[in-house]
């Protein structure tokens, strides 16, 4: 049962409405099924908007942000905090106790955050679900660049496991529940691939 996902999810407040309306929409679902969230804190773009439908719907949303961040008002006064000394603590503590990390659009932070979470699972550091919840085909790129990974032997097919690729936030919960999470045999298995 999915009880607490982290969120991965951008800042910029300049992006297209369907990114904001997915983030909502996200948030809503969340709420809706009782489910918590941490996010990265941040009050504007599509973790404000994300953070503004939790609190709008009464669901239960924590923000990881490092001091720096705090320190320079970047933070989200409608939310729980939880501040870290450094961004690396902060990516620490997004995924401690979640059941699975979901990716909305967003820009180097997000994907890096993102294949940072892919490769924990690959080295057996977080065996839970990653859904990407790739809005107007927003990750397309990034998947056709997994795949060239996997076509060159610098990952294994078997890796391509590794993440779930949706392209609605009505879709992120079901497919939570239909990811098969590795085994920790198998996730050692594959680490050196």
């Amino acid at each position: 049962m999915t009880k607490r996902v982290c969120v991965y999810c951008a800042s910029s407040s300049q992006v297209d409405d369907k990114y904001k309306m997915a983030a909502r929409r996200l948030g809503e679902i969340l709420s809706e099924n009782n489910i918590g969230c941490n996010y990265g804190g941040g009050a504007i773009g599509l973790m404000g908007e994300l953070a503004q439908s939790m609190v709008d719907h009464h669901g239960d949303i924590t923000g990881i942000i490092p001091r720096f961040m705090v320190e320079r008002g970047w933070d989200n006064p409608l939310v729980k905090e939880i501040e870290t000394p450094d961004m690396h603590s902060r990516k620490e503590r997004m995924v401690q106790d979640v059941d699975a990390a979901i990716a909305l659009p967003g820009g180097c932070g997000t994907l890096e955050e993102l294949l940072e979470i892919i490769t924990w699972k690959q080295l057996g550091l977080f065996l839970k679900p990653i859904i990407i919840l790739n809005v107007d085909h927003y990750f397309d790129p990034l998947v056709a660049m997994l795949d060239k990974c996997v076509e060159e032997n610098f990952m294994s097919e078997q890796l391509k496991k590794t993440w779930t690729v949706v392209s609605s936030a009505e879709e992120v919960l079901p497919a939570i529940q239909q990811a098969h999470g590795w085994e920790e045999a198998d996730s050692h298995k594959y680490a050196s691939l």
